[in-house]
């Protein structure tokens, strides 16, 4: 099967491959493609209780099958009716390219209500926007409505695009002497030419929702308006769409205005199209159109302002977000059970009881999957934390341990943000409505999408939540007074040489801090509009704007704590194999030089033991020359403190004590640097790893090629040798960088998605 291809986040007509093939590693289980599975909304989205009896791990892992499924599916794809678009089929068809086409259903009703405005308009009836003036200006009559309608688009097609040729409004001589026009025409962009249009995908998403409100049969368009969006669509012909100049609140008047004047075929407006060889080409409205065989559409009565009087960019781009949001909320669930593993945590903190006793569905929900998630795991505790020793808490830190209390009410808002949207997609949000069936035309305000807004609002502080215990539990496990006995900055190396991940430690609280900033709600920055008209305007696109910048952020700290996990696991790995390899020697060491005397040499081992296991956590910041000999130099005190044999002279014992001294300092730090080279060139955390931790691990080391950092592999800035190729010279961030591409393209929710389908198989079967 060929790449389908993925329109991506912040690219808008960049075209990537993607992990939709039948042949990649991680995917989920084949299914058969129906149309049923892309349109239905199912039942979790009917009500906000149903949406709590299911869960938010079962419907996001529900949607992301189908979503896979509409994204190969080779029939006619998915159908509109005006009511049952889901939101895995918009993502199907937003970002990956599935058909879409009308339900036959809705040609009945669409015809009642054009009938309805016709008899109105035969009939002489003054209708808004139809023979009226718009807004403010509804004081206004006329009869030429098609003009009226031209116009309306005409004059809402004022959004700044930035054309890749302006003309110089000033082309005389500078100061200087110099050719103005020369100096402006050579000056460096300020800015990407995404930075001012939106992308493809979102322009993908707003049409088809557009579409799929007028086949609800209210708002008194021909079915050939419909036919034009569904063929814009199929033909992949994208209307260049400014970023900017929404308020929401007569819906998204401008930005849909770029919608219509592409139906219209106008020369002044811009699409993007296929250029044959596998890029994007931008040509005006008029030109694709007859490239694509596609006649222009001349606008009927009220079809101008059907368009461009509604929620669809606002919602179309507000469920893009809800599904990413809802991805990194599962995200956030499987980095915190690694982050269980990598801190040495409890799975205590995650017992059902815990939810018994305070029935939140969130928390229970987060608890369930965490505890899930860490099933097989050789790296946690199931209860008590051995504390005798004194470096060690009896209970996990807040980060880990209170993960369920934290999330859980971010993942009840998402629920509800989820059941708001999925209202919004399949609503007529244009005004004025019309009942056929009572043959009224109603004059009311559902183009004001407060409740796109209120979803938004919701995602955004999530997205905040979510980032700050991510990046708690991220800046514990670089910090050595925290991270119970990993190496500062989790370098493989000598800590007085390398600092792995200081940088990082520093990044991640510059995501956390933009995050908190996004947070902020739009609400308090409405302003009247439109001659006093629009006093109240809802602001949702740019609510879904900086959403969507919110959640850039997040998958940036996402893969920042991922990377850091990965380095955290495999350390920890190496320290097991250490351990595993020192520990007969050292007890053998303790019995060749102890053993005639001092008594009870078993009981002597395992105190030595404990205490050289102890000192191997508090030791971590020094470099491995003085490491060891610190060490072993730290657990004289029990030689000495140790019962002596009757044949035991103190000057013997001291001879023994320091030739002891010497030989194991020296053997441990040879085992050590054994040990150490012998994973550096195969390492591999997997044998010790819970269920998810394993496959994401796999995941990032192997299809992503992202290498356990130790200078024996790759150095910032040094030769690199992975997985994803040949060696090359790459930076750390050129590794971050290969995990936040694959969360943003989807790639990374594969595997996710499968931890996922355990989790829920562990459930079931307990």
């Amino acid at each position: 099967m060929p790449l389908i291809r993925a329109l991506t986040h912040e690219e808008p007509f960049t075209i990537i491959d993607t992990f939709l093939t039948q042949d990649k590693l991680y995917f989920t289980k084949e299914t058969t493609p129906t149309n049923s599975s892309l349109n239905s909304q199912a039942p979790d989205i009917s009500s906000p209780n149903m949406n709590q009896a299911a869960g938010l791990s079962r419907i996001v892992s529900s949607r992301w099958n189908d979503m896979i499924t509409g994204a190969r599916a080779n029939d006619g794809g998915l159908r509109l009716d005006g009511k049952s678009l889901g939101l895995a089929g918009l993502v199907a068809c937003a970002r990956y390219g599935s058909k879409v086409q009308i339900d036959e259903s809705v040609l009945q009703s669409m015809q009642g209500s054009l009938d309805c405005l016709r008899i109105a308009l035969d009939n002489g009836r003054e209708i808004y926007g139809v023979n009226t003036g718009f807004g403010g200006s509804a004081n206004t009559h006329t009869d030429n409505v098609e003009r009226l309608q031209r116009n309306l688009i005409g004059f809402l097609n004022c959004g700044v695009t930035n054309p890749s040729v302006v003309a110089n409004a000033f082309t005389g001589t500078g100061p200087s002497g110099r050719q103005t026009d020369q100096i402006f025409s050579t000056a460096l962009a300020n800015e990407a030419s995404s930075a001012t249009t939106m992308p493809e995908s979102w322009v993908r998403s707003t049409m088809l929702v557009r579409c799929n409100s007028l086949a609800s049969g209210n708002s008194g368009v021909r079915p050939e308006l419909l036919d034009g969006l569904v063929h814009l669509l199929q033909n992949d012909i994208i209307p260049v769409i400014p970023l900017r100049g929404s308020i929401s609140a007569s819906g998204d008047l401008i930005p849909l205005s770029y919608v219509a004047g592409t139906l219209q075929g106008s020369p002044g407006v811009h699409v993007r199209i296929a250029d044959g060889v596998g890029g994007r080409i931008q040509l005006p409205a008029d030109v694709a159109l007859k490239r694509r065989a596609q006649t222009p559409l001349k606008l009927g009565p009220k079809e101008g302002l059907a368009v461009v009087n509604g929620t669809a960019v606002s919602a179309g781009v507000g469920a893009l977000a809800l599904h990413d949001a809802h991805c990194l909320a599962v995200v956030a669930q499987v980095l915190t059970a690694m982050g269980v593993e990598a801190l040495h945590g409890c799975v205590e903190s995650f017992d059902p009881f815990f939810s018994k006793c305070r029935p939140h569905a969130g928390q229970a929900e987060v608890a369930r999957n965490v505890r899930a998630f860490l099933k097989g795991s050789a790296f946690v505790s199931d209860s008590e934390v051995d504390s005798t020793e004194g470096d060690c808490l009896r209970q996990d830190r807040y980060s880990i341990r209170t993960a369920p209390q934290w999330l859980g009410p971010t993942v009840e808002d998402l629920l509800l943000a989820d059941t708001q949207i999925g209202v919004e997609l399949n609503s007529t949000t244009d005004n004025p409505i019309i009942d056929a069936g009572t043959d009224r035309i109603l004059h009311g305000g559902n183009f004001q999408a407060m409740s796109v807004t209120s979803a938004m609002e919701k995602i955004r502080k999530g997205s905040q939540v979510i980032g700050r215990m991510l990046f708690s539990q991220c800046t514990e496990l670089i910090n050595p007074a925290l991270n119970s006995g990993l190496p500062p900055n989790l370098t493989a190396d000598e800590p007085s040489q390398d600092y792995l991940l200081k940088g990082v430690d520093i990044m991640v609280a510059s995501l956390l801090s933009e995050l908190g900033f996004l947070a902020t709600p739009v609400g308090p920055h409405v302003q009247n509009a439109e001659m006093n008209n629009q006093s109240l305007n809802s602001l949702a696109f740019i609510a879904a704007r900086y959403t969507h910048t919110a959640l850039e952020v997040l998958s940036q700290l996402a893969a920042a704590y991922l990377l850091t996990l990965c380095q955290a696991l495999d350390l920890r790995a190496l320290n097991a194999h250490f351990l595993a390899a020192v520990e007969p020697i050292f007890k053998g060491a303790i019995v060749d030089r102890f053993n005639s005397r001092l008594a009870n040499m078993e009981s002597l081992q395992d105190k030595l033991w404990l205490a050289f296991e102890a000192q191997m956590r508090k030791t971590t910041g020094m470099d491995s020359t003085d490491r060891f000999t610190h060490i072993i130099q730290a657990l004289q005190p029990i030689i000495l403190a140790h019962e002596s044999s009757n044949s035991s002279s103190e000057a013997g014992l001291l001879t023994a004590l320091k030739k002891w001294t010497y030989q194991c300092s020296k053997l441990s730090q040879q085992t050590y640097y054994r040990t150490r080279t012998a994973y550096i060139a195969d390492p591999s955390a997997t044998p010790f790893l819970g269920a998810a931790s394993k496959r994401m691990y796999q995941y990032v080391r192997g299809p992503l090629g992202v290498p356990f950092m130790a200078s024996a592999i790759c150095k910032p800035g040094e030769s690199v040798a992975s997985a994803a190729g040949p060696p090359g010279h790459s930076t750390l961030g050129d590794q971050l960088g290969k995990i936040n591409v694959a969360i943003r393209n989807g790639a990374l929710f594969v595997p996710v998605m499968e931890c996922l389908s355990e989790a829920q198989a562990v459930k079931a079967r307990l």
